[in-house]
């Protein structure tokens, strides 16, 4: 994968490859930024060229055989000095004491990535065939990384280890990546990609050198939809504003029945049948969403959280800060004005609260009911 092929974000691929040309490549970065604003890509992109992959003319002294040995296998994904460690679901039928790494899922892993190096959580957990699971990085992935990279470099440069979402590493994971990161191997490089960094041990952040990643500005998705999606200009102008630096949500609007939109129409209920105080429909509310997996529930309450902060947003009467769907924004004209300064602080502070506890396996129906009944009180504010 070269840099061509990120989407926007021009100035970070400027930086890495300074980063290359003086010699200064860190043993450890992390990637950080808004979702969707193509940290992976940009991740995959540098361990490629790290790895040998190269743009435009080579050097007379870039043996082109090894150029185009590495390439072939990096367009696998199957470079020998390349590295993945990502969250994992224990496979069904599997024991308790089963220890489970990535490497248990690496054929799903490079599948994906052949298709697209722009993905979601969502999309990892259908590959891996996941119910209601939560992904993890467990501590034999450690055990097992420690292992790999003992061994020399196959290819005589780097060996590159590209962790996503290195916050989801349970705690002794976490230590025995910390000690990796302390003391690495010789020419080891490893790439974290995190969505919640604060999540991680400070101690492991203070061992890596972050490297952030701005959303990608709205005239780069624009070209890329028009350029990739064959969307007219003047749609994709619009998809790219609602879009606010995300190129996953703006390739979502391709799908009718895509999650947002199935996160808008449950929203819309919520809201309306807390401010009608209908409990027993609360109540029905409560259960359906209880029956979606923890994953797909966190990211639920994370989209009500944005709703809640365009309805308020909307209310200022200013189109240039509101990020908004139409239907989003036609809801939003009779809704916004229940979402006001008395009630919108505690409306997140309450959604946040029950992501928090479904994060925890609290249970589904308490939380998803208290939070509707909730609900019913602030919207009367």
């Amino acid at each position: 994968m070269q840099f061509s092929e990120v989407i926007g974000q021009q100035e970070a691929c400027d930086r890495l490859l300074q980063l290359a040309a003086d010699g200064r490549v860190p043993h450890a970065m992390m990637f950080t930024g808004p979702k969707g604003s193509g940290k992976m890509a940009l991740a995959l992109a540098f361990a490629c060229y790290l790895l040998g992959e190269r743009m435009g003319e080579l050097p007379s002294t870039v043996p082109l055989a090894s150029v185009a040995n590495a390439e072939a296998m990096l367009a696998k994904w199957q470079h020998p000095d390349l590295y993945f460690t990502f969250p994992v679901i224990r496979p069904k039928g599997t024991s308790s004491d089963r220890q489970v790494t990535s490497d248990d899922f690496l054929q799903e892993w490079r599948q994906m990535l052949s298709e697209s190096v722009y993905f979601t959580m969502d999309q990892w957990m259908r590959r891996m065939e996941a119910e209601n699971q939560q992904a993890m990085i467990y501590e034999a992935e450690s055990d097992a990384l420690n292992r790999k990279l003992s061994i020399k470099s196959s290819q005589g440069g780097y060996k590159v280890c590209v962790v996503w979402l290195p916050e989801r590493m349970n705690l002794s994971s976490a230590n025995k990546m910390l000690k990796l990161l302390e003391e690495p191997p010789l020419n080891t490089v490893f790439l974290l990609v995190s969505e919640e960094p604060s999540r991680l041990l400070e101690t492991i952040r203070s061992r890596v050198q972050r490297f952030e990643v701005r959303g990608i500005d709205s005239a780069d998705i624009a070209r890329a939809l028009v350029e990739r999606r064959g969307i007219d200009a003047e749609m994709a102008g619009r998809m790219a504003r609602a879009a606010g630096g995300n190129w996953l949500k703006a390739i979502e609007e391709f799908d009718a029945n895509n999650e947002n939109k199935q996160f808008f129409d449950l929203f819309v209920t919520l809201m309306r049948k807390a401010y009608m105080r209908d409990l027993k429909e609360l109540k029905k509310w409560s259960e359906t969403v209880a029956g979606y997996g923890r994953e797909q529930q966190r990211r639920m309450l994370t989209y009500f959280l944005r709703m809640v902060r365009e309805s308020f947003v909307y209310n200022f009467g200013q189109p240039d800060l509101n990020y908004m769907t139409h239907s989003e924004e036609n809801f939003a004209q009779n809704f916004a004005r229940f979402v006001n300064e008395r009630n919108v602080v505690e409306m997140a502070e309450k959604i946040q609260r029950t992501i928090r506890d479904i994060g925890q396996n609290a249970n589904a129906k308490i939380q998803f009911f208290n939070l509707a009944t909730d609900m019913i009180i602030l919207l009367k504010r």
